[in-house]
């Protein structure tokens, strides 16, 4: 998620991040950090914005794993890997309790980390969930 401007460096200071209001800059009001599905596992958030990357993509009619390493993507073969992957996905669609924006790339097929086809597949399968795009 680099190229879109989003980056996990550290994780959160969850008193900070959670608790204070928008006066502070490290609270979640500013999205000045980003929280990992380990920061928010067990709680419930009013609104949640969910970063869809090509580690869990849907491909012909079902979900692959994969794992970014060196250079490129590897699919992950390990069942406890791929059961892993889903499970952190699961979690970060179910702390929303008011709403939640589910932002998944265009991608770049000048990019050969991020080609379009990377994302294509998820982005259907979303909407055929009934996933509505903003026009932005």
């Amino acid at each position: 998620m680099r190229p879109e401007g989003i980056y996990i460096k550290a994780a959160i200071d969850p008193p900070n991040w959670f608790l204070n209001d928008r006066s502070d800059v490290r609270s979640s009001f500013y999205l000045e950090e980003v929280a990992s599905e380990f920061d928010v596992q067990g709680l419930e958030l009013d609104f949640t914005g969910v970063c869809w990357d090509a580690d869990w993509r849907y491909v012909d009619d079902g979900w692959q794993a994969w794992n970014f390493k060196g250079t490129k993507w590897q699919k992950v073969s390990a069942d406890m890997r791929r059961l892993y992957l889903k499970n952190a996905y699961r979690v970060l669609l179910t702390r929303a309790r008011q709403g939640m924006v589910i932002f998944v790339p265009p991608g770049d097929d000048a990019d050969p980390t991020r080609p379009k086809s990377f994302y294509d597949e998820t982005w259907a399968f979303l909407q055929s969930c009934g996933l509505q795009a903003l026009g932005v």
